[in-house]
Protein backbone atom coordinates (compact mmCIF):
# COMPACT_ATOMS: atom_id res chain seq x y z
CA UNK A 1 0.00 0.00 0.00
CA UNK A 2 1.38 3.39 -1.03
CA UNK A 3 2.27 5.81 1.76
CA UNK A 4 0.60 9.14 2.38
CA UNK A 5 1.54 11.92 -0.03
CA UNK A 6 1.21 15.69 0.02
CA UNK A 7 0.77 17.64 -3.18
CA UNK A 8 2.30 21.09 -3.64
CA UNK A 9 0.72 23.33 -6.27
CA UNK A 10 2.87 26.36 -7.09
CA UNK A 11 0.91 27.39 -10.15
CA UNK A 12 -2.72 26.38 -10.59
CA UNK A 13 -6.25 27.57 -10.00
CA UNK A 14 -5.21 27.83 -6.37
CA UNK A 15 -1.68 27.50 -5.04
CA UNK A 16 -1.11 25.55 -1.86
CA UNK A 17 -0.50 22.17 -0.23
CA UNK A 18 -3.16 19.50 -0.70
CA UNK A 19 -3.50 16.18 1.07
CA UNK A 20 -5.13 14.22 -1.77
CA UNK A 21 -4.50 13.77 -5.48
CA UNK A 22 -8.12 14.69 -6.21
CA UNK A 23 -7.64 18.13 -4.66
CA UNK A 24 -4.38 18.64 -6.53
CA UNK A 25 -5.94 17.54 -9.81
CA UNK A 26 -8.81 20.01 -9.40
CA UNK A 27 -6.29 22.84 -9.23
CA UNK A 28 -4.06 21.68 -12.10
CA UNK A 29 -5.95 19.58 -14.65
CA UNK A 30 -6.42 21.62 -17.80
CA UNK A 31 -4.66 24.62 -16.24
CA UNK A 32 -2.12 26.15 -18.63
CA UNK A 33 1.36 26.16 -17.10
CA UNK A 34 0.37 24.13 -14.04
CA UNK A 35 3.30 23.53 -11.68
CA UNK A 36 3.00 20.89 -8.97
CA UNK A 37 4.72 17.92 -7.33
CA UNK A 38 4.06 15.28 -4.69
CA UNK A 39 6.08 14.83 -1.48
CA UNK A 40 6.15 11.98 1.06
CA UNK A 41 5.96 14.23 4.14
CA UNK A 42 4.19 17.44 5.07
CA UNK A 43 7.50 18.95 6.20
CA UNK A 44 9.05 18.43 2.77
CA UNK A 45 5.94 19.79 1.08
CA UNK A 46 5.93 22.94 3.21
CA UNK A 47 9.64 23.51 2.58
CA UNK A 48 9.19 23.13 -1.18
CA UNK A 49 6.11 25.35 -1.23
CA UNK A 50 7.86 28.13 0.68
CA UNK A 51 10.91 27.95 -1.57
CA UNK A 52 8.76 28.13 -4.68
CA UNK A 53 8.94 25.85 -7.71
CA UNK A 54 9.71 26.29 -11.36
CA UNK A 55 9.28 22.84 -12.90
CA UNK A 56 6.03 21.00 -13.39
CA UNK A 57 6.05 17.40 -12.17
CA UNK A 58 3.49 14.70 -12.48
CA UNK A 59 1.89 13.44 -9.30
CA UNK A 60 2.40 9.78 -10.20
CA UNK A 61 -1.03 9.38 -11.73
CA UNK A 62 -1.66 8.02 -15.19
CA UNK A 63 -4.46 10.55 -15.67
CA UNK A 64 -2.01 13.46 -15.61
CA UNK A 65 -1.62 14.83 -19.10
CA UNK A 66 1.71 14.85 -20.91
CA UNK A 67 1.34 18.58 -21.32
CA UNK A 68 1.19 19.07 -17.58
CA UNK A 69 4.19 16.82 -17.09
CA UNK A 70 6.45 18.72 -19.43
CA UNK A 71 5.59 22.40 -19.13
CA UNK A 72 7.36 24.88 -16.87
CA UNK A 73 6.24 28.31 -15.75
CA UNK A 74 4.75 30.16 -18.69
CA UNK A 75 5.77 33.62 -19.82
CA UNK A 76 4.57 36.53 -17.71
CA UNK A 77 0.93 37.42 -18.20
CA UNK A 78 1.37 41.08 -19.08
CA UNK A 79 -2.35 41.79 -18.75
CA UNK A 80 -2.06 41.55 -14.98
CA UNK A 81 -1.55 43.46 -11.75
CA UNK A 82 1.67 43.11 -9.76
CA UNK A 83 1.60 44.00 -6.06
CA UNK A 84 4.43 44.60 -3.63
CA UNK A 85 5.14 46.18 -0.25
CA UNK A 86 8.12 47.94 1.31
CA UNK A 87 8.83 48.29 5.01
CA UNK A 88 11.55 50.21 6.87
CA UNK A 89 12.12 47.85 9.78
CA UNK A 90 10.06 44.92 11.00
CA UNK A 91 7.76 46.35 12.06
CA UNK A 92 8.26 49.84 10.67
CA UNK A 93 6.85 52.30 8.19
CA UNK A 94 5.16 50.22 5.50
CA UNK A 95 3.49 50.97 2.19
CA UNK A 96 2.15 48.86 -0.64
CA UNK A 97 1.09 49.37 -4.23
CA UNK A 98 -0.29 47.66 -7.29
CA UNK A 99 0.94 48.35 -10.81
CA UNK A 100 0.10 47.37 -14.36
CA UNK A 101 2.60 44.58 -15.00
CA UNK A 102 3.13 45.59 -18.63
CA UNK A 103 3.39 49.38 -18.31
CA UNK A 104 4.37 49.90 -14.67
CA UNK A 105 1.49 52.36 -14.22
CA UNK A 106 0.62 52.67 -10.51
CA UNK A 107 -3.01 51.58 -10.07
CA UNK A 108 -3.22 52.03 -6.30
CA UNK A 109 -0.98 52.95 -3.39
CA UNK A 110 -1.43 52.92 0.39
CA UNK A 111 0.79 54.21 3.19
CA UNK A 112 3.16 54.74 4.72
CA UNK A 113 1.74 53.43 7.98
CA UNK A 114 3.33 51.49 10.84
CA UNK A 115 3.15 47.78 10.06
CA UNK A 116 5.02 44.85 8.49
CA UNK A 117 5.94 43.82 4.98
CA UNK A 118 3.76 40.69 5.11
CA UNK A 119 0.71 42.75 6.04
CA UNK A 120 1.38 45.10 3.14
CA UNK A 121 1.72 42.19 0.70
CA UNK A 122 -1.54 40.67 1.98
CA UNK A 123 -3.46 43.94 1.76
CA UNK A 124 -2.06 44.59 -1.70
CA UNK A 125 -3.50 41.34 -3.04
CA UNK A 126 -6.91 41.93 -1.46
CA UNK A 127 -6.91 45.54 -2.69
CA UNK A 128 -6.27 44.26 -6.22
CA UNK A 129 -9.03 41.64 -5.93
CA UNK A 130 -11.53 44.22 -4.71
CA UNK A 131 -10.57 46.70 -7.44
CA UNK A 132 -10.87 44.08 -10.18
CA UNK A 133 -14.23 42.89 -8.86
CA UNK A 134 -15.59 46.45 -9.07
CA UNK A 135 -14.27 46.69 -12.63
CA UNK A 136 -15.70 43.29 -13.56
CA UNK A 137 -12.29 42.03 -14.65
CA UNK A 138 -10.80 38.56 -14.29
CA UNK A 139 -7.23 39.87 -14.42
CA UNK A 140 -4.34 37.83 -13.00
CA UNK A 141 -2.54 39.10 -9.89
CA UNK A 142 1.14 38.52 -9.13
CA UNK A 143 2.80 38.61 -5.69
CA UNK A 144 6.30 37.56 -4.68
CA UNK A 145 5.22 36.79 -1.09
CA UNK A 146 4.45 33.17 -0.24
CA UNK A 147 3.25 34.32 3.19
CA UNK A 148 0.74 36.75 1.71
CA UNK A 149 -0.49 34.14 -0.75
CA UNK A 150 -1.05 31.76 2.17
CA UNK A 151 -2.90 34.41 4.19
CA UNK A 152 -5.20 35.19 1.26
CA UNK A 153 -5.83 31.50 0.69
CA UNK A 154 -6.74 31.05 4.37
CA UNK A 155 -8.69 34.34 4.49
CA UNK A 156 -6.72 35.32 7.60
CA UNK A 157 -3.74 37.62 8.20
CA UNK A 158 -1.75 35.54 10.65
CA UNK A 159 0.28 38.44 12.00
CA UNK A 160 1.84 39.01 15.41
CA UNK A 161 1.78 42.80 15.03
CA UNK A 162 0.83 44.40 18.36
CA UNK A 163 -2.52 46.16 18.23
CA UNK A 164 -2.24 49.62 19.78
CA UNK A 165 -2.96 53.25 18.92
CA UNK A 166 -0.19 53.27 16.35
CA UNK A 167 -1.46 50.19 14.50
CA UNK A 168 -5.22 50.45 15.04
CA UNK A 169 -5.90 51.87 11.59
CA UNK A 170 -3.96 49.05 9.93
CA UNK A 171 -5.68 46.41 12.07
CA UNK A 172 -9.08 47.71 10.99
CA UNK A 173 -7.94 47.56 7.38
CA UNK A 174 -6.80 43.93 7.84
CA UNK A 175 -10.16 43.03 9.37
CA UNK A 176 -11.97 44.60 6.42
CA UNK A 177 -9.74 42.64 4.05
CA UNK A 178 -10.45 39.37 5.87
CA UNK A 179 -14.18 40.13 5.84
CA UNK A 180 -14.03 40.83 2.12
CA UNK A 181 -12.31 37.50 1.44
CA UNK A 182 -14.91 35.62 3.48
CA UNK A 183 -17.88 37.33 1.85
CA UNK A 184 -16.73 37.42 -1.77
CA UNK A 185 -15.74 34.87 -4.37
CA UNK A 186 -13.36 35.47 -7.26
CA UNK A 187 -11.92 33.59 -10.21
CA UNK A 188 -8.80 35.71 -10.67
CA UNK A 189 -5.56 33.76 -10.74
CA UNK A 190 -3.18 34.81 -7.96
CA UNK A 191 0.28 33.66 -8.95
CA UNK A 192 3.67 33.56 -7.25
CA UNK A 193 6.08 35.85 -9.08
CA UNK A 194 9.22 33.90 -9.99
CA UNK A 195 11.94 36.37 -8.96
CA UNK A 196 14.76 34.01 -9.94
CA UNK A 197 13.44 33.80 -13.47
CA UNK A 198 11.99 37.25 -14.08
CA UNK A 199 13.85 39.54 -11.68
CA UNK A 200 12.15 41.82 -9.18
CA UNK A 201 8.38 42.04 -9.37
CA UNK A 202 7.18 45.05 -11.37
CA UNK A 203 5.67 46.73 -8.30
CA UNK A 204 8.97 46.59 -6.42
CA UNK A 205 9.85 49.83 -4.61
CA UNK A 206 13.56 49.42 -5.43
CA UNK A 207 14.83 49.89 -1.89
CA UNK A 208 16.80 46.68 -1.40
Amino acid sequence: MAGKKYYVVWNGRKAGIFSTWAECERQTKGFKGASFKSFPTLEEAEKAFNEGGNVTKTASKSTTSKKQASTSFEAIEENSISVDAACSGNPGLMEYRGVNTKTGEVLFHYGPVFGTNNIGEFLGIVHALSLLQKQGKNTTIYSDSMTALSWVRNKKANTTLVRDKRTEELWKLMERAEKWLKENSYSNKILKWDTNKYGEIKADFGRK
